[in-house]
């Protein structure tokens, strides 16, 4: 039996469903749902508690005093938001894209506190967004396949 691909049956049709194509579902899910819950869990447990966090955690990195609080308030609302669109596969690239950008904020404040262990763990990240992005042409169990693949559809010309 070939395990290369999965066959489902569509509107009568058998579209071969590979396993980079399922591979890379499960890996942007998965991955969408942890920035997603990052996001989450901040926001549960407040603004307050998370600036506490962070101040602690970047105190020694050389910061003007007034960046931290507007970035812990708006960090939450972009890992919840990034992390879903990545989870639903709608505007991915746009999303990987961002997402990246924020981590790459994140990576300059972890470096300049010199939390190595935390910047070893966002180069994980990078590696998971740079995959994500460079494979995006398997995004096939996603909102964005759904649309694209309905607007061809309704623009065809009728036949």
């Amino acid at each position: 039996m070939n395990h290369e691909s999965v066959h489902i049956k569509c509107s009568g049709k058998r579209p071969e469903i590979s396993n980079t194509e399922i591979g890379y579902f499960l890996l942007r899910l998965t991955f969408g749902t942890n920035l997603f819950l990052h996001g989450v869990a901040r926001l549960i447990e407040g603004h307050a508690a998370f600036l506490v966090y962070i101040t602690k955690e970047m105190q020694a990195a050389p910061l003007p005093s007034w960046f931290l609080p507007p970035f812990a308030y708006i960090l939450p609302w972009l890992e919840g938001s990034i992390g879903l669109l990545i989870s639903l596969g709608l505007f991915t690239r746009n999303a990987l894209v961002a997402g990246s950008l924020v981590l790459l904020v994140l990576q300059i404040g972890s470096s300049l506190a010199q939390n190595w262990p935390v910047v070893g763990d966002q180069l994980v990240y990078a590696v998971i967004f740079f995959i994500l992005l460079t494979f995006s042409k398997r995004n096939r169990w996603s909102v964005d396949f759904v649309r694209t693949t309905f607007v061809t559809t309704l623009a065809r010309p009728a036949q």
